[in-house]
């Protein structure tokens, strides 16, 4: 029987032992070899202090080391928590902080950079090392090699499908990422429905360029390990390393977010001159693909499906438009995926009519149970369903998404925006207030507002308007751009600052977000 997410490893071991299960770092490991290695540090897990339901965040960069221990949590009986391998130390701590984490497993790299944020982690006790690295003094770090290489029996943790087995960091439309708490139903779930709807099987080689603190990122993984199929990992900078990796390693299937496609689409990136006859399927996440690249993703890839879809977090896949539908209808997001229902509707609860826009609600085993330590805001997001069947159980919450979408007279949803102030660029979902913060801190500036102006490439991109303080003296914004790129993540550094002297207000004294973006809009049509 399957219902946690280390079986999934276990059955496609019994099954197909000898299979490319991860290719990274210039290695290759099988099914039998993985799970082996997964139980050893599975053990070590276990024999170092973590018991059921404990957090343990995954702090490393992609390669063999990676799959192995995620599921080595998993089968500890732990929560695994996937941070960005690009993430500063302040963001690492604040994930660390904020789940509760009693372990970290990181590289010699990672560990040097979050070591100033260490002491504000008390509840930390060890991390496992992959690589050499200096010894803390205030917790036993363990390495990673020799946890791995260790023999150990199978362990099986006490666990149920109900119990939490992942929490993922997406930011909220306001203050710090939150964690969104998944169950090992809901990992199972998802993977099953994609890996059914993608007809993903053991012969399928996945590219993966999403970072497994996706939620997209760690389904691909999931639905290679479910079918057998083959995880091939990847680091890269330019669009010609992930067309490079496509050809020599045969990929069959590649999902990404809007702006590494416009980056495939790029002349440099050299895809117009390599031949991908197994590329069998691409598709995105972290927003729609602009139509002009999607245009020209299908010339270049004339034999390869595409399959567009939506999805949030704290519900994973919501939709997909089959690939015979993508002439008739290029800006859809499809219908609901498999065993899920998808409603839209009005501000008053009532179901919309097709060409009314109202808010899209999920409903299905992939829903969340939440977010982390924020019972409010998860009530908020997961609400009773507005119109239930008959004799349906109470407790059964659907996932109010915050997104607006209408539908077409055959049902085919579009996305037409969010309900909040939330920006999304090259996938990543931007808390305004997170980078307003950082302007204000990295220079002399006293008020600070961010906005998303529409993108053809990235879906959106950050502008940032800035009240400088009295005695500031002359500011410069490429100055502050570039102390900004020192301290965040290239995604949330906005493309450029405008200083004014008065920023708009409603009436209630907050910031007039809107005002701005018509701002932006109109400088925009006036300059074209």
């Amino acid at each position: 029987m399957r219902f946690l997410v280390h079986h999934m490893l276990r059955d496609s071991a019994s099954a197909r032992p000898d299979h490319p299960a991860i290719v990274g770092n210039d290695q290759c490991v099988d099914y039998q070899t993985m799970t082996a290695r997964v139980a050893s540090l599975a053990n070590g897990l276990r024999e170092a202090g973590v018991r059921r339901g404990d957090r343990v965040a995954v702090f490393l960069r992609p390669g063999l080391s990676l799959p192995i221990a995620i599921f080595a949590v998993a089968q500890a009986g732990g929560v695994f928590v996937p941070i960005h391998h690009g993430f500063f130390a302040e963001q690492a701590g604040h994930i660390l902080r904020d789940c509760g984490a009693t372990a970290l497993i990181t590289d010699s790299t990672r560990w040097d950079l979050v070591d100033e944020v260490l002491a504000t982690i008390p509840q930390l006790q060890f991390a496992v090392i992959d690589g050499t690295a200096k010894r803390s003094g205030r917790f036993p770090t363990l390495a990673l090699d020799q946890l791995v290489a260790a023999s150990a029996k199978d362990i099986e943790p006490r666990c149920i499908e109900k119990d939490l087995a992942a929490i993922l960091y997406t930011s909220g439309s306001t203050g710090k990422p939150k964690g969104v708490m998944l169950s090992h139903a809901n990992l199972l779930s998802g993977t099953e429905i994609v890996a059914d709807y993608l007809a993903i099987g053991e012969h399928d080689r996945i590219l993966a360029a999403l970072p497994f603190s996706f939620d997209a990122g760690l389904n691909q993984l999931m639905t290679a390990v479910l079918k057998a199929a083959t995880t091939v990992m990847i680091e890269f900078r330019f669009g010609r390393d992930i067309v490079g990796k496509l050809a020599a390693e045969q990929i069959t299937a590649l999902a990404g977010v809007p702006s590494l496609w416009s980056l495939l689409a790029q002349p440099s990136a050299g895809l117009a001159k390599q031949s991908l006859p197994h590329l069998r399927y691409i598709t995105n996440t972290g927003g729609a693909i602009p139509q002009n690249v999607l245009a020209q993703l299908r010339q270049l890839l004339p034999q390869t499906d595409i399959v567009l879809m939506y999805g949030l977090t704290e519900a994973f896949r919501s939709t997909y438009l089959p690939p015979a539908e993508l002439d008739r209808r290029p800006t859809s997001m499809g219908k609901a995926i498999p065993n899920t229902e998808i409603v839209v509707v009005d501000e008053h609860g009532r179901p919309c009519e097709p060409g009314q826009v109202g808010e899209l609600v999920h409903h299905g085993p992939t829903v969340s149970l939440g977010y982390w330590g924020h019972p409010e805001l998860t009530d908020r997001i997961l609400r009773p369903h507005p119109f239930p069947a008959a004799g349906q159980h109470v407790k059964d919450r659907v996932c109010y998404s915050g997104d607006l979408v209408k539908t077409d007279e055959d049902g085919f949803l579009y996305f037409v925006g969010r309900r909040d102030n939330q920006i999304k660029s090259s996938g990543f979902r931007i808390s305004p207030n997170d980078v307003e913060a950082m302007i204000c801190k990295v220079a002399s500036v006293r008020q600070a507002a961010v906005i998303g102006v529409p993108d053809a490439i990235l879906g959106q991109h950050l502008v940032a308007f800035a009240i400088a303080e009295e005695n500031a003296g002359v500011l410069s914004a490429n100055d502050i751009l570039a102390r900004c790129a020192g301290v965040m993540p290239r995604h949330m550094v906005p493309k450029r600052i405008e200083f004014v002297d008065v920023l708009p207000m409603t009436s209630s004294g907050k910031v007039d977000y809107p005002a701005l973006r018509q701002r932006v809009s109109e400088n925009h049509s006036q300059n074209t």
